[in-house]
């Protein structure tokens, strides 16, 4: 990943304004410490901030076609360049080994269709100045969200477009900025955005009928992770202990040395660059000291045989984080920030141990109803819709989160569960074979396709000769939220935190200060103040979104795991 600005059409001298538009892509350096890039072209200016994965020597951007007809700028991963390079019918000479150059080149051919060919996590802005009285603008998303972006525009010159990575890149310059909508396109030719992904299951109404199909399952999620381990640096993956970042972990050894052994033969078909550069899986968690997920990581980590770094912080080096973590993050929600300051800890030390790329599990619990909260749904439709909507919104909390977290530091996370074929997959499921109850555990569809032991799983001979993904206690443990797992102490300090910080007076008076979008408690009164200090701008406020669970369903409106009624293990 990398970080994007751009101005276009800007309304005054754009020459005079390239010095600004450098000082305002420098506040997003940390996604991008690699290399810097602006081209000014008419009246538009294209930065941006290279973090450098794929395609080492050649990749700097912003791209152009030969006769810099067209100008790109994109943040992300396409996975299937590869296959897409093979799709042109032109003869074209690629300028980089970057894998983001060929959507330079299928635009070319086949216009704003290349957005829905897209397979990976990207967020881009090209210029097309082919008709030089109409330059064209044309801008998109990643279908769920996974990468960030924001489009701001000033009253009083509408014409002006600014595209960036982060809010912060705006919020000086723009009187209106508003979160880019992932699964769609901006064209300037009309000034509207449009949608070019809507899969089937997308609609919360439809209801899905197919029975559950576990070997699908899995052969989705290990094509999935295998796809992601595409890669010219080191990398590893994010091991918190639980069902999901596990089971991405083990899928990963796995195929990870599978990759390691086609270098050796000098497959062709398989990109296996990365595999040169940790032969040996190395794996990362954070936590209080004696924290939960510490302790299942450490097994998990011995189980797979990875080279395992855990990170323990102090409550006071986590809350004098908090600051911080709001200003990458752009947010003040409760949740996010919650779960996101351990995250931020622990991305800095993977940085520094030398790491730029890691496998996350993200998504799993969206897609297959994982949040406690989910035992509480009144009916498989109504479970059903809530999991589609928690899709929807991803972008707005752990996409957020898992992104900005770890880019704050020039760290790439990687999401598999996220992946549109398995979305394809996991989404089509009827709800039914989703439930949970006090005799189902929550995700269980994906806890059995992942056990060796369970009968309809549909493992071959082969397979099973591979012997178990996970311990079994490992796949069958309870859901933890992240900020939980770290340690239970940690939210509970943060509360007491806030109490401190925050009188009741003032907690009184929350709706007069904070008319729009009132903190109803102490800690998310804190948030929200030390997020106004960042970005004191009413525009600023449009793109957050607040994470709570159900309330509707009998839920604590506490977003905390331990809040939810079906959490025994933590009393």
């Amino acid at each position: 990943m990398c970080g994007i600005f751009g101005v276009f059409n800007y309304h005054g001298d754009t020459h005079a304004f390239r010095q600004r538009a450098l000082d305002l892509s420098k506040r997003i350096r940390h996604r991008g410490p690699d290399w810097s890039g602006c081209v000014v072209a008419g009246n538009s200016i294209i930065c941006h901030e290279r973090l450098a994965i794929v395609g080492l020597d050649t990749g700097a951007q912003p791209l152009t076609t030969e006769d810099e007809g067209i100008i790109l700028t994109v943040n992300g991963e396409i996975y299937n360049h590869k296959q897409l390079e093979k799709e042109l019918t032109a003869p074209t000479v690629f300028k980089t080994h970057s894998d983001c150059e060929v959507i330079l080149h299928m635009y070319k051919e086949i216009g704003v269709d290349v957005c829905a060919k897209l397979d990976g996590m990207f967020s881009w802005a090209l210029l097309d100045r082919r008709v030089p009285e109409q330059p064209r603008l044309v801008a998109a998303r990643d279908p769920i969200g996974i990468t960030t972006l924001y489009v701001g525009r000033v009253a009083a010159h509408p014409e002006t477009v600014f595209i960036a990575s982060e809010l912060k890149c705006l919020n000086d310059e723009c009187d209106q900025i508003d979160e880019f909508p992932p699964g769609h396109y901006f064209d300037s030719a009309d000034g509207q955005f449009h949608r070019y992904f809507e899969p089937d299951w997308w609609a919360p109404e439809r209801v899905p009928t197919a029975p559950v199909d576990y070997r699908a399952l899995r052969e989705a999620l290990t094509a999935a992770v295998r796809k992601r381990l595409m890669a010219e640096v080191p990398y590893g993956v994010l091991l918190s202990g639980g069902l999901d970042s596990s089971l991405i972990s083990s899928i990963a050894v796995r195929e990870a040395a599978l990759i390691s052994a086609m270098a050796q033969s000098d497959a062709e078909d398989v990109d296996t660059r990365g595999a040169r550069y940790y032969p040996r899986m190395h794996s990362f968690s954070v936590g209080l000291p004696g924290a939960p997920d510490l302790i299942a990581a450490r097994k998990v980590a011995k189980f797979l045989g990875t080279a395992h770094h855990e990170y323990t912080y102090t409550i006071q080096e986590g809350l004098d984080a908090v600051a911080d973590v709001i200003y990458h993050l752009e947010t003040y929600d409760v949740t996010t920030i919650r779960a996101s300051t351990p995250m931020y800890l622990m991305s800095r030390k993977i940085k520094s141990a030398g790491v730029k790329m890691v496998l996350s599990g993200e998504g799993s619990d969206e897609v297959f109803g994982g949040y406690l909260y989910f035992h509480s749904a009144p009916s498989a439709n109504e479970f059903h819709s809530e999991t589609v909507k928690r899709v929807h919104n991803l972008h707005t909390s752990d996409c957020l989160r898992a992104n900005k977290s770890t880019m704050a530091w020039g760290l790439e996370a990687r999401v598999p569960f996220l992946d549109k074929a398995f979305l394809q997959v996991a989404m089509n499921v009827r709800p039914e074979d989703k439930l949970c109850s006090r005799e189902v555990m929550e995700k269980a569809i994906i806890r059995r396709a992942f056990d060796v032991d369970f009968a309809d799983a549909g493992f071959t001979p082969e397979e099973l000769a591979q012997g178990p993904y996970l311990p079994r206690d490992v796949l069958w443990r309870q859901k933890e939220q992240f900020s939980d797992g770290v340690g239970y102490s940690w939210i509970d300090s943060l509360k007491e935190w806030a109490e401190q910080r925050v009188s009741s007076d003032a907690l009184a008076g929350a709706a007069q200060r904070f008319p729009h979008d009132t903190p109803a408690t102490k800690e998310a009164y804190l948030y929200r103040e030390i997020f106004e200090q960042h970005f004191p701008q009413p525009a600023c406020m449009a793109s957050v979104v607040r994470w709570v669970p159900r309330t509707d369903w009998g839920c604590s409106a506490d977003p905390s795991g331990r809040a939810q009624k079906v959490h025994d293990k933590a009393y």
